[in-house]
């Protein structure tokens, strides 16, 4: 049986993961920019007051970016994580599992991920560290 051994790369992982997380949040938070008026209603029926709609706007848009680059990508994982308990929370959980809060459970377990596993090698912010001696 031929073995997959040579092809695992977790810093390769944590790169596909890291780029999938930043398009679906910088779509996410670009829809919702570019119709902040939409954004405003849909919260308010939610109960939310339309300081949250920016709030939610700018924590998807910097934190897909910073996913994208792998800047601060662990402290973004927190940021998108907590969103998406607050979406499957306020928008998905009546609906059950499947058809209901199973991708933003996907994305949250996603961006848990990276807060505590890190961006991986291939980052930004790999860049700035000083080279070991």
């Amino acid at each position: 049986m031929m073995s997959l051994d040579k092809f695992k790369n977790p810093d390769v992982a944590l790169l596909v993961v890291r780029l999938v997380l930043a398009a679906i949040f910088i779509s996410q938070g670009w829809g919702k920019f570019q119709n902040m008026d939409m954004t405003i209603g849909f919260l308010g029926k939610l109960g939310l007051a339309p300081f949250f709609a920016y709030v939610l706007t700018a924590a998807e848009l910097l934190g897909g970016i910073a996913m994208l680059l792998g800047i601060f990508a662990d402290w973004a994982g927190v940021l998108l994580a907590i969103v998406m308990l607050a979406a499957i929370y306020l928008v998905t959980w009546s609906k059950g599992l499947i058809g209901g809060y199973d991708f933003n459970l996907a994305l949250f377990a996603c961006a848990l991920t990276i807060t505590l596993i890190g961006p991986g090698k291939y980052s930004a912010m790999e860049w700035f560290k000083k080279p070991s001696m």
